[in-house]
Parts: C-alpha cells; structure tokens; sequence
C-alpha cells in the first residue's frame, strides 16, 4: 500500500548547525569582552550589557527551531473511505458585536461543505455570549445551507465560506442566484444586530418563536444552558436529497460567581457536550473568523491520524494560521510566520508544533491522559444515529454545559483545554508534549483555513498584550518550560517553549538599542569601546 505521508529534514539543517557553532562563538567573545571592561563601566555599557545577555539567551533558546526542521507532504487521494472516522467541529465565538454573527454563519457554512462524509459529521458552535443574535444568525445558515452545500459539490467549489467566495465571484447564473440568497441572510441578520434583538416576525416557525420568547428572560452573564439542534444529519437533507451534517448552537451555563474559564472552559464545555451527542474520535478547533479555505483538508489531517505507526502517540495536527487581504510581500508581518511556519517547522522535528487554537484536528482520546490512555467516554457512538434528539440524550448534554461540572473532576488540570493562563492553546499543547505526545505540522501549497488579521494598531496591541501575559503566566509558573518541560518532554522542547514564553522579553534590547545610541550622540558620550582600549 502507498504511504499516505513522506517527510524529510530541511536541506538548510546543516548550515543551520554550522551557523550555531559559529554564532556561539562570536556571542561568547562579545560577552567575555563585555566582563573584561566592567570594573569601568558606564550606566550605558551595563545597559548595553544587560540586552545582549537577553538577546543571547533567546538566541540559545530558539536554537532547537533550527536543529531539525521537518517537511511534510500528504496524499489525500489515497486515503481509504474505510478509513474515514467521525469529525466533530468546534467553533467557538463570545461577543455578535465584535465577532460579527453573519460571519461566524459564513466560516460554519464553511465546514459544513467539508468535502466529507456528511453523516460523520458535525459542527458545534458554542456562543459564550448567550446571544439571541447568534443564534438568529446559525438558524438562517442552516437554511441557506440546504442550497450552499449542493452548489459547492455540483461545482468543485473550493472557497466554500460563502462570505469569501462571492467577494471574488461575478455572480453570473446559478452563482448569481446563490449570492442573492446570501445577501438576504446578510441583511436579515445584520438588521437583527442593529435592531440589538431578534423580531419574532422574521422567524418562520412556533418552535423557533418559543426559543426566543424563552431567551428575553436571559443575559450574557446569567442563563441556564441552551442547546438547540439546527441541522440533524439522520432527518434533515438538502435540495438534493443528501443528508446534511448535525449543526448544533450550545450556549454553556452561565451564574455570576462561577469561574468560565475563558474560551478553554468554553472548549472543554463543547467536549463535553459533543461526548454526550456524536463523540467523534476527530476534533477541529476552529477560531469564528477562520473559514474553511480547502474542503479537503480533514482527509489531510487524517493521512496522519491514522496511521498505525504515528497514532498511539499523536495527539494533533496543526494547521499553520493563514490571512486574507495579506498583500504578497507581507511588508508589515501581519502572518507572524515566525510563530506559525517558520518555528512549528523547526518545532516538528522534535515533539511537534505548538498548538496555535484555530486550524487544529485532535485526537479525541489525547485530551484524556498521557499516551497510550484510551479511556475515551464511549456513552454514545455517533455515525449518522438518530438520537441526537431524545431526551436522555440531551439531558446529559444540559448537565454537561453546567458550571458545576468543572469542579467535579480534573477538567482544566489533567482533561481537555488547560486552565491557567489566557493563552489557553500554548498552555494546552504544552502540557499535552510534557505527557508524552507528539504533534505535527501540515501545512499544504493551499491554505487550508483563512482568517482576519488585526484591522489596527488597538486590536493588535490588545492582543499582543494578552498574548504576552498569558505565556508570563506560564512561564513563571511551576511548570516553567525551562525546567519543567525540559526534564518532561525534552532539552530542546523546553527551550522552544521558553523562547515563546519569555517573548515579551524582546522589549528589553528592542528599548534600549532603539534609544542608547541617540542619546549616546546627543549628549557626545562614547557608546562603544574602541580596539584600542584594554580588556
């Protein structure tokens, strides 16, 4: 049988080796020259001093990036339909007012077009907003989906997000008729948002007004749990014929007093509940604002996840982060490639890449204990079964979604998404590498999800800052990587896990060589030593 992967070393590992050697070198004679003149140094020298013993730390510390980077390629197209398994889709948004509901409509479409199996798959969609507009919002997506899914099979679409693909399409013919369909759902949605409530005359059933009639006596901060199945793959179908994928909106409860835990508590409420209903042996965790750019990238994901030498140990594939209205050259860094390419590459060869918390395809039994635990709850086997809506079914779900669950066993500590710092994604791949599991890194010619970099300098300073403070907080914790994951994982892991941890660092040297040397001018003051001067 052919392989479903090939890999190999990046030709450049060499001369990143001999670069190390020599770049040692020089950096010990720097800091040696720097201790020689420090019976007579200035404020300024020590200054000085102290950036160049940060940045010759972060320099060592990156170094495991270079040792061995990894290239992948996958054959999607010898993937086996027997081998196929159950997806579950985990999207997560918090605020319609900043995560746009006819967007997040836009990038559910978007998986629900997944060039697979719709009967083994399900998309979940947890709102921490409690938001009677976003659930507006997935009730008309699951309409428009009964149109949307045929169109992007009968064509080959590829930009399945009906958002990206009609602001590059004419809109000529069936296309045309589609994208009117599109901007009603749009504009229906978008008046809702406006208007800061749902109408109950835009809602076409007695079901669907009871829903919202129920949700007036909600806020965002204090409601019971919701969960309300929109598509349900064994009863619903689309124009054609065919089944449509289980698309189901939760809303986990929510009591002032109660800790949520951010979006990790949000993620493990959806594994919880997704366990009770479907429990897929796939999770995707998908960012709102990130859709679908390859309807094949699931059966990418799984040329890994299924093989039989890789799987015991492996715990996810990491799709790097991808932006739209990026120009070419990408003059500004706004794709961060050295955080989503440029190092998961590096980070490959050794346990595997970080996890980055969007573009993600897990192992279900992963997030239970360290390898080779399999002591996945089997409550409920999915697999196109039609008791999604039964009562014993869903009343497991409700209980899953309640506040007090967290506290009933490990969840945060030791199962699911990690707790403890506010980038829930680093601290979660971290602490999965330090059990004994290893990632990978694919990262096909086209991308395989989409997203939105920040629009401006407010929006990338406010994440930057909780960026930042999140990897202090596990940086300066007892699972420091420096020593933690070092003896854990390995010497190299832990040191690319600290080189991310201590990123905020960077603003030390970045200060004081963007300042010293025009102050040094300014003021006439010598800021260097010459040759001539003793050691």
């Amino acid at each position: 049988m052919a392989p479903l992967h090939v890999h190999h070393i990046h030709p450049q590992a060499t001369l990143n080796r001999i670069h190390f050697y020599f770049y040692s070198a020089a950096t010990i004679a720097l800091i040696y020259r720097h201790f020689g003149i420090i019976s007579f140094a200035t404020p300024s020298t020590l200054l000085l001093l102290f950036a160049d013993l940060i940045l010759a730390f972060m320099w060592l510390l990156c170094q495991g990036f270079r040792w061995r980077p990894i290239v992948r390629r996958e054959f999607p197209n010898l993937l086996p339909q027997a081998q196929l398994q159950a997806l579950d889709v985990f999207i997560c948004t918090a605020d319609p007012f900043k995560e746009p509901p006819e967007s997040v409509s836009s990038t559910t479409l978007s998986v629900m077009a997944f060039d697979y199996p719709t009967d083994q798959l399900s998309v979940y969609v947890s709102d921490d907003g409690g938001s009677e507009l976003m659930l507006f919002a997935l009730m008309e997506a699951a309409k428009f989906a009964r149109y949307w899914l045929p169109f992007c099979r009968d064509n080959a679409v590829m930009e399945r997000s009906p958002e990206a693909y009609f602001e590059s399409s004419n809109g000529e013919g069936e296309a045309g008729e589609m994208k009117v369909m599109f901007e009603g759902l749009k504009e229906r949605v978008e008046s809702a948002v406006k208007r800061g409530y749902v109408d109950l005359s835009l809602v076409d059933t007695p079901e669907e007004k009871e829903i919202f009639m129920k949700w007036k006596n909600y806020t965002g901060r204090d409601h019971p749990s919701v969960i309300q199945i929109l598509c349900e793959s064994a009863n619903d179908k689309d124009i054609t014929g065919h089944q449509l994928p289980n698309l189901i909106y939760i809303s986990r409860e929510k009591r002032s007093g109660s800790p949520h835990h951010f979006k990790a508590g949000a993620l493990n409420a959806l594994l919880r509940v997704s366990e009770a209903m479907t429990n897929a042996p796939v999770l995707l965790t998908l960012d709102c604002d990130m859709h679908s750019n390859d309807p094949g990238s699931p059966k990418r994901a799984l040329c890994y996840l299924v093989d039989p030498d890789l799987a015991p140990n492996l715990s996810y594939v990491q799709f790097p982060q991808r932006y739209r209205g990026i120009n070419a050259d990408d003059i500004y860094g706004g794709e961060i490639r050295r955080l989503f390419l440029i190092s998961a590459r590096g980070f490959d060869g050794l346990h595997g890449p970080n996890y980055v918390g969007t573009g993600c395809f897990f192992s279900r039994r992963s997030l239970y204990g360290p390898p080779p635990a399999v002591a996945v709850p089997t409550n409920y086997e999915s697999k196109g079964c039609s008791l999604l809506r039964s009562e014993i079914v869903l009343q497991r779900a409700r209980n899953a979604l309640s506040c007090k669950y967290d506290r009933a066993q490990e969840w945060g500590s030791k199962i699911g998404f990690r707790y403890g710092s506010l980038v829930e994604d680093f601290n979660t791949g971290y602490k999965l590498h330090c059990e004994g599991w290893r990632s990978l890194l694919c990262n096909p010619d086209r991308p395989a999800f989409l997203g939105h970099a920040p629009k401006n300098l407010y929006d990338s300073l406010s994440q930057t800052r909780r960026w930042v403070v999140g990897l202090y907080e596990v940086a300066f914790s007892r699972y420091c990587p420096l020593f933690y994951g070092s003896i854990k994982a390995s010497l190299l892991t832990g040191f690319c896990y600290m080189y991310f941890a201590l990123w905020g660092v960077w603003c030390f040297p970045i200060i004081i060589y963007a300042l010293l040397p025009q102050l040094a001018l300014l003021y006439d003051k010598p800021l260097f030593p010459k040759v001539s001067d003793p050691l």
